[in-house]
């Protein structure tokens, strides 16, 4: 469960304390892609959470939505449409379920410790 926290935090340090610049017409691309990168890591802490964690489940899971949203960005900027709006709302809200669901697990989790 920490490793991949562990790289969340190693690519936050690198981002905020080197000078490297993607430029603005990569901008949606590299949105999709955080986002779909911290849809598969909340995923991940559930998983982890309830039990379920499968590595295979999680690794397949973060390049084939990766993928997908990518390419879904890729069509819409050729199409001259907005497409890659629609990867960034389902992955926010898996994202928002993910935190829900690890939420209420953790509050039921410290509510069970302070009952003994």
């Amino acid at each position: 469960m920490w490793l991949p926290l562990i790289g969340l935090l190693l690519g936050l340090l690198l981002g905020f304390f080197t000078d490297f610049r993607i430029p603005e017409e990569y901008s949606i691309y590299l949105s999709i892609m955080v986002l779909a990168g911290l849809d598969s890591l909340f995923g991940g802490v559930r998983a982890h959470l309830q039990r379920s964690f499968d590595d295979k489940v999680f690794i397949s899971g973060f390049f084939t939505n990766l993928f997908l949203a990518i390419s879904l960005a890729f069509l819409g900027v050729h199409l001259g449409v907005d497409l890659y709006l629609a990867a960034i709302f389902a992955f926010g809200v898996r994202l928002f379920h993910n935190i829900g669901i690890i939420r209420r697990f953790l509050l039921r989790k410290w509510s069970k410790k302070q009952e003994l």
